[in-house]
């Protein structure tokens, strides 16, 4: 069983992805901070390098507080979102630089990308494309400052995801491969940010 406070999320790779290969999924990159989630009666949050950011962001601790169930952890980033919806990672550093919420502050928004415990249990080993199910599960009625990080399929980024990021001005995009366990710590290429 992994733990919340030992856990290293899983990092990516760089490199190009051949759209025609089966097997893989595609999400759209924002540009934000890697946030670590765990939901136990209480809720923590942890930076990709194991710094408690628990304070930093109240909004999204009362969201995802109101799930119902017992012992989850989550993977995703958060984010300033302007107006158009694009991230602004300096709003977003300005915010997290105070490490609390203060008047005037810019809301921020809590995107999942993967479930690793679901109700106190372990199921980093199962497929990622079986892990996403389950995280649209749990945020079926997705809470405010939560939203689930859906997938594309090849199909849909040939007829047009790619043009769409370049002019929402977004990072870029991620493939993972359906059928990849969790890595904790490890840059896979099962999971690639595609250049």
């Amino acid at each position: 069983m992994i733990t919340f406070d030992s856990l290293t999320p899983m990092l990516l790779a760089q490199r190009p992805s051949d759209l025609s290969v089966p097997g893989w999924l595609y999400e759209i990159k924002f540009d934000g901070y890697r946030l670590l989630v765990e939901i136990d009666g209480q809720v923590r949050l942890r930076t990709r390098h194991g710094i408690d950011a628990t304070k930093w962001f109240p909004e999204i601790l009362a969201s995802l507080g109101m799930l119902r169930g017992r012992h989850y952890i989550l993977d995703g980033e958060v984010y300033v979102l302007d107006a158009r919806g694009n991230s602004d990672f300096g709003r977003l550093q300005g915010r997290a630089e105070q490490r609390r919420l203060y008047a005037g502050a810019d809301p921020v928004v809590f995107c999942a990308v993967d479930l690793l415990v679901d109700r106190n249990v372990d199921i980093t080993e199962q497929p990622l494309a079986k892990r996403k199910a389950a995280l649209a599960a749990l945020l079926r009625k997705s809470p405010s400052s939560v939203l689930y990080v859906g997938h594309r399929t090849p199909s849909q980024v040939k007829r047009g995801l790619e043009k769409a990021l370049r002019s929402l001005q977004l990072e870029n995009l991620v493939a993972k491969r359906k059928a990849s366990p969790y890595q904790q710590g490890f840059r896979s290429l099962d999971w690639v940010k595609m250049s």
